[in-house]
């Protein structure tokens, strides 16, 4: 059997989320790290933007950058665009999936990393949007997060990158494109947008897991999917890639 913990979980499961020939705009964490493993697993055409500058880099294993916006995120760019151009390659509808992080997220997938409590006496103040609502804006995207209740909340507290916004049609009828959050990877499974409602639903769990923990962990009416099904779970080759990657495990420490 083989043993990983479950930010190697998490981060395993985004890299399989990305497909080879997409143009993937990818932040900071673990959407950087599973971007790069995609592309050196089984996505060797993927196209990866960086906020910083980067239009398909190809970063070696042993120099993982510690954010989308250091020399090391460059290595091997086509071009190094300024942020303002990077940020454009969006709204001009060249991006495929963008892939995020989040402090807070609803059943509708819409983002908070802004602060948390009151606006005008936060609890936490978080380090805001960043590039991240125009990648929500503008792309289907993905989010990999821990699955805690205090995560996944009924509403956020602030609507930092949209995702279904309200739900129904409520995305459209604000003008933004695509159709907001595809899917939430998680320690515990994925969640799926239903297009017709915009609301996340339980799609699949990983293994062992019971999809009641899921709906325990969720701040909302979580809907278990008729069709749920199992993922399978990470192989020896890919935990191996990913420890590589990230030796020091700044990415791949555990939450439990």
């Amino acid at each position: 059997m083989v043993n990983y913990n479950t930010a190697e979980l998490v981060a395993v499961m985004s890299a399989r989320a990305l497909k080879d020939g997409q143009v993937v705009f990818a932040g900071a964490g673990m959407p950087l790290l599973a971007a790069i493993a995609a592309q050196k697993m089984h996505a060797p055409t993927l196209t990866i933007l960086f906020e910083g500058g980067s239009v398909s880099p190809r970063i070696e294993i042993g120099k993982m950058p510690a954010s989308t916006n250091e020399a090391r995120a460059t290595y091997g760019s086509v071009m190094t665009p300024s942020i303002t151009d990077m940020l454009l390659f969006c709204q001009r509808g060249f991006v495929d999936v963008g892939f995020l992080g989040g402090a807070q997220i609803d059943k509708f997938g819409n983002l908070n990393t802004s602060y948390i409590g009151d606006l005008e006496n936060p609890d936490v103040r978080l380090p805001g949007s960043g590039g991240a609502n125009d990648i929500a804006s503008c792309t289907d995207f993905i989010v990999s997060t821990h699955h805690e209740k205090r995560r996944f909340v009924e509403k956020v507290d602030f609507i930092t990158s949209p995702g279904s916004l309200y739900g129904g049609q409520s995305r459209r009828e604000a003008g933004l494109r695509g159709n907001g959050c595809s899917q939430v990877i998680t320690h515990l499974g994925i969640l799926e947008v239903d297009v017709r409602r915009g609301e996340l639903i339980l799609a699949a769990v990983h293994p062992g897991v019971d999809p009641r923990e899921a709906v325990e962990n969720t701040g909302w009416n979580l809907i278990v999917s008729e069709n749920l099904r199992e993922t399978e779970p990470p192989t020896k080759e890919e935990l191996k890639l990913f420890r590589s990657l990230d030796p020091e495990m700044n990415y791949l420490k555990t939450k439990d």
